[in-house]
């Protein structure tokens, strides 16, 4: 079955800065663009970053989650655990700042997972996240 794609619209307040994160920090293709937005490919979902000049960096709140301090809101994408990994390298060298470094949450539990945390030029917090099994995603 192919899953559905999803499509996310986020403020930005500057385009450049967007588009050397996600095009070259992150390797999304830059699909379709105007001079207020950017479509990126993000591992084949449709996100957008839309020019909001007073955005500024976001207040971020933290939920506790197996010992990490999250930020929320945040989105991101299920890899396999290879695409984590070298993900992860790509962005250990490309001197971005984790929120929460890579590592393995719930080690042994139901749920088992790779995770990071990274905020984007404008504020706007990613994570990434993969399951050995990938049976164990909405496990309980």
């Amino acid at each position: 079955m192919t899953r559905p794609r999803f499509h996310l619209a986020i403020p930005v307040d500057d385009l450049a800065a967007a588009r050397h994160f996600y095009g070259e920090v992150l390797g999304c293709p830059e699909g379709r663009s105007a001079p207020t937005w950017v479509d990126w490919d993000l591992y084949g979902h449709q996100l957008v970053t839309h020019l909001d000049a007073g955005v500024g960096e976001h207040v971020v709140a933290r939920n506790d989650v197996d010992g990490d301090h999250v930020p929320v809101p945040h989105f991101g994408v299920l890899l396999d655990t290879d695409a984590f990994h070298a993900l992860a390298a790509r962005l250990a060298g490309g001197a971005v700042r984790f929120e929460v470094e890579p590592r393995l949450r719930f080690a042994g539990e139901p749920g088992e997972q790779w995770t990071l945390f990274v905020l984007d030029p404008a504020g706007n917090a990613l994570e990434f996240k993969a399951f050995a099994d990938d049976g164990q995603v909405f496990a309980t």
